[in-house]
Formats: C-alpha cells, structure tokens, sequence
C-alpha cells in the first residue's frame, strides 16, 4: 500500500513539473538582456545550450522562491527555482535558442526553444547643429508618422498611420491602425480627448485591442517602444481615390523636473510633472478600383474568399412534411453585406422566409467565420421533383475575378401523406355523402316531426302538410337558403386564406407597426442601438417583401426599384424608398455615418404611410 502511495505521489510530481525558458522578443544588438530559465521543482544539472551568435556576458544565476497559502482550510504552496543568463546579441537578424536539460528527482526534463529578433544599433540622431531631427527628418518614405510636438519629446514620440493595403477593390477589407512610438520620454497614459475620421465612403468594422502589447521596433535607423492604440477595419462602399483624414491623440508624459537638486535625496529620488502632448496622425488615401463587369447572376455581394456545404434533410418525405436545406458559407471577406442566396423550390411547394445565422470573428487579419442559412419549405402534393441547385457568386481578391459556388441537384420523392385524396376523389366522395346520407337523415327527420309535431289524422292530411303548406317552405326552406348562405361566404374566405400572398399583402402594414413598436421601445436604450437597427431594417424589407411579392431572398435595389417602377409609382417615392434602406443598412453596420435613431425611425414609418396609399 505504501509503496503504491510513493509511485503515486511520484506521478503526479513528474505531471506538475514545468521547466520553462524567458526572454525578450526583441533585442538590440549590443545591449545586455537577461535569458533565464525557470522549474517549479528542486532541480539539479542544469544544460544550457550553446549560445550561438550571443556573447555570453555572465550567470547563470541561481535563485529560490516559495509561498504557502491557505484558503477555506486547504493549504496551498509553491516553489520556484530561476537561472538567469546575461547575454548580447552579436548582429541583427532572427535567431533560435535551443532547448535546455534539467534534473528533477532523477528524471530529466526538457525546456522550450525560444526565438529572439536582434535589431541593429540606434543610428546617430544628431543633425548638423547638433540637435534632435524634426518632423520631417523623421517621416518616412510612406508618409506614414508624423513627430508630437515642438517641445524637448520632439521625435521621441509620435504616432503613425498604417494600412495594410493602399490598392483595394470595392468591398475589399482594409486594416487600419494607429501605433504609437516612444524613446527617451515616459508615456503615462492616453486621454479620451481622441479626434477620429469620420471614415466616410467606408463601412467600419472597429476591432478590440483588449491587451496591449509593447515591442521594440527599430524605425528610421532609430529603436522605439511601439504599441498598437487603435484599429479598425474598413469596407469601401465606392470606387475611386478616398482620402482618409488625420486623426489626434492626446498623451500625458512623465517629465523630470530641470530644476537644480536642492538635497541630497532628490539625487536618488527624482520628482517628475505630467505634461499632456497632442498626437497628430496624419491622413492618407485609399485607391478602390471598382469590381470589373460580367457579375454572375448569383452575384451575392461578397468580396473576398468563400466556400459552401449544402445539407438537405431528407429526400424522401410524405406531402404536408418539412424539408429543411441548409447552406454553410464559410470564409473571409465582407461576411456582413452577404446577400441571402435564393432557392428556386419546384412548384407546389409552400416556401418559408430562410432563417440565418451568423458566427464571425474580427481580427486584424480580417472578417471570418460562418453563415448558416435554413430554407424551410412544405410539399403539397405527391410526386418526384427535381430541386435545382443553388448558387452563390462572389469576386474572388485573390484571383481578381469572379466565382461562383454550386450546391448539388437533388432529386425529392414526394409520397402521398395519411389522409391524402386526389381531387376526383374528394369530389365524388361529397357527392355520394350528400346524395345518400343527407337524403337518408332528411327522410327520417320528415317522418319523426310530422310523427311526433303535427299528429295528422290521416296519410292525405300528412302529405297536405308535408308539400302544401307555408310550415314546409319554413322548415326546409330557410334552412337551406341559410346553408348556401354559408357556403358561399366560407369558401370565399378559404380561398382567400389559401393564397398565402394575398394574406401577406393584407398583412403587411400590421406585422411592420408590431416591428416598428418594438424597434421605439429600443430607441431609448443605448446599449440597445444595433438592435434597434435590425429592427427597423427587419420592418422595412419584410414590409416590402408581403406588399410586393418579392421574396426575402430576392430583396435589393433593383428588383425593388423594377417593381414599384411597373406599378406606376412616383420616383421620388421610389428613391425615398432606397434612401431608408440604405440609411438603415449604413446605421447598422456603420454607426459613424451621422443619422439618429429618431430620424430613421419618422423616414421609415412616414415611408409605409405612403406606400400604404399606393395601390400595390
């Protein structure tokens, strides 16, 4: 038992050990740095490797480090054992350390290798007269930073625009950041007095920089601490040359005081002040070229690289059962301004508006991810159909042309569902219904009332009463008249209710008002803003969808502006009608663009008022 207990314990220690090596991503050729490698356990024997195109300066040192803790009874501790090495870095490049060799209770462990890039030495700042360069010695070839001030921090702090492309299609994603560079200064923080672009002509997409990272980088002969401050990706909505203007930051820099050291602890303690120092970075311009003629009619809008899976769920189903086929698009591009592809469903098939879900990710690589589109769709009536297969056209960035992603061909059986009659037979059956039962139950009632009300005296008095009198044209006339009464205004309300485009068009104003009386309970709620732009871009396509008969999948602004052009309305309220869904497009997925969510909501509900008038 007891020596199962050593083993065990045994395990678990080997399990726990860890034995890591540290160092700087980047270093600066001739400048010391420290490299050290660290165990959690008591070790021995430790193996460095060879410190190729290093010096090896000193070390390794050895240092030890324990904690115990206790929390809600149970004891916890810790121990740490450090070897530091001081190195530099012999020339500039990227090189690899291999990994080293430790001993832990008799067993030998591994460390990782590390990569370290070497930046060369800081050229000479001085210029002829012996001072700090000014802001355009530093700019680059790019025009891409320009200095802070014209104080002592001049060129010791600046921030630079980047991009990561200046030559893009329309759609086509571009990065854009700001990154700041420090030297010889100590930056404290930024302030929110930050001035950005209004970015107009582009969808934004802003990326969260949630842990922001320092590195060295070495600029214009010069090695800065650089951070990333801000960065955003931008989607141009037009070809052409589109200038992006500066922006500026405000930082608050640590400054030494130059005042003479009045004791001789201001020698070892020295007092700053804060300084705040505006940022200017400058602008730059983008040159979108426009997406080249010849779009393929599936052409959905996307821009970038994609592919498709198609899943049907069954092929072989009764009438008056669902099938369901889902489109997986996955890629990178513009993913939000994909257009929904449409199904051409045979005939005879009831169609349900798609249902789509998102999944992406934004990154400074770009937009990713997945969207998940289900058709649902309900045959009607038996038979073998042919569905034919879907398509999805994007332009490719890559390859500088368009393409287009087709599903299979699928072949549906369709059989006859529990219950299910032809017509022929339906009609004969209420035939022989109403030709036997009904004259049948009709004999029998005849017989009990003039048995049981009228008690006629004799067979002549019985038929007297029966074909001659007012009470006859009272009981089976009435009700009769009555019957067809009814049968006239159900079948008219059936057949009305059976087609499910005039039940949308019917319906259309009440399902936009619910939309738009939700859409006013958000508007008063700012950590609600994206959906009440769902909401109100939501009532207007599904408002125009039921009053025009175009189908979701089918909505943009061609097919809206043909439609509304064949029923002869006016121009200036078909261009209204393009305005509140580009507004709203625009409000959703570019905050920036300057309307309010007061504003869109009157232009959508004065919209529907009008068209509402309109005979559609």
């Amino acid at each position: 038992m007891c020596l199962y207990s050593i083993l065990g314990i045994g395990m678990l220690r080997a399990e726990d050990v860890q034995f890591r090596a540290q160092a700087p991503a980047q270093v600066i050729v001739g400048r010391p740095f420290q490299f050290t490698y660290t165990v959690n356990q008591r070790a021995r024997d430790l193996r460095a490797p060879e410190f190729n195109n290093f010096d090896y300066i000193a070390g390794p040192y050895t240092s030890q480090s324990s904690s115990t803790s206790f929390v809600n009874g149970r004891r916890t501790s810790s121990f740490t054992m450090t070897f530091t090495y001081t190195l530099m870095a012999q020339k500039e490049g990227t090189f690899s350390i291999p990994p080293a060799t430790i001993n832990v209770g008799g067993e030998h462990y591994t460390s990782n290798g590390v990569k370290i890039t070497v930046l060369p030495e800081d050229q000479p700042q001085q210029t002829g007269s012996g001072q700090q360069p000014t802001a355009s010695n530093q700019r680059s070839a790019t025009g891409g930073q320009q200095s802070a001030t014209n104080g002592p921090e001049q060129g010791n702090i600046f921030v630079r625009t980047l991009v990561s492309k200046t030559k893009v299609y329309e759609q086509e994603a571009v990065l854009l950041s700001y990154k700041v560079y420090v030297a010889g200064v100590d930056l404290k923080q930024f302030t929110n007095n930050t001035t950005l672009p209004d970015f107009t002509s582009f969808l934004q997409q802003k990326i969260d920089l949630q842990d922001v990272q320092l590195e060295l980088e070495n600029y214009n002969g010069r090695n800065y601490q650089t951070a990333t401050i801000y960065s955003t990706l931008l989607y141009p909505q037009k070809s052409g040359d589109i200038t992006i203007e500066p922006a500026t930051f405000e930082a608050v820099l640590l400054v030494p005081n130059q005042a003479r050291s009045r004791s001789i602890f201001d020698d070892f303690f020295n007092s700053y002040t804060t300084a705040t120092r505006s940022l200017r970075a400058p602008g730059t311009t983008i040159h979108v070229t426009p997406l080249p003629a010849g779009k393929p009619v599936s052409y959905a809008g996307g821009v970038g690289k994609f592919t498709m899976d198609a899943k049907l769920s069954a092929t072989d189903v009764k009438a008056n059962e669902a099938i369901t086929l889902t489109l997986t698009i996955r890629g990178a591009g513009n993913m939000k301004l994909l257009k929904t592809p449409s199904v051409d469903w045979p005939e005879g098939f009831e169609q349900y508006d798609p249902k789509v879900t998102n999944n992406f990710k934004t990154s400074t690589g770009g937009m990713s991810g997945t969207r998940t589109i289900e058709y649902l769709a309900i045959p009607r009536a038996p038979g073998d159909y042919i569905l034919p297969p879907v398509q999805f056209g994007y332009f490719d960035t890559e390859k500088g042309q368009y393409q287009v992603l087709t599903t299979p061909e699928y072949t549906l059986h369709i059989a006859r569902g529990a219950g299910d009659q032809s017509a022929t037979g339906v009609q004969q059956s209420t035939v022989s219904y109403v030709n036997k039962e009904d004259i049948r139950e009709l004999g029998s009632d005849i017989r009990y009332i003039s048995a049981a009300n009228f008690a006629p005296s004799s067979e002549k008095e019985v038929l007297r009463i029966g074909f001659g009198s007012w009470q006859m044209w009272l009981l089976y006339g009435c009700p009769l008249t009555l019957a067809l009464l009814l049968f006239v205004i159900f079948r008219k309300r059936i057949r009305e209710n059976a087609d499910l485009t005039r039940v949308r068009k019917r319906q259309a104003n009440s399902v936009a008002r619910k939309r738009l009386k939700q859409a006013k309970k958000l508007m008063g709620e700012a950590q609600h803003k994206e959906q009440f732009f769902e909401e109100i871009e939501r009532a207007s396509l599904q408002y125009l969808s039921d009053r025009l008969s175009i189908p979701t999948a089918d909505l943009n602004k061609d097919t809206i502006t043909a439609t509304l052009r064949s029923k002869a309305i006016d121009e200036s309220l078909i261009e209204r009608t393009n305005n509140v869904l580009s507004d709203a497009a625009f409000a959703r997925y570019a905050p920036a663009m300057g309307i309010t969510p007061e504003q869109l909501y009157k232009q959508t509900e004065s919209l529907i008022n009008d068209l509402e008038d309109c005979k559609l």
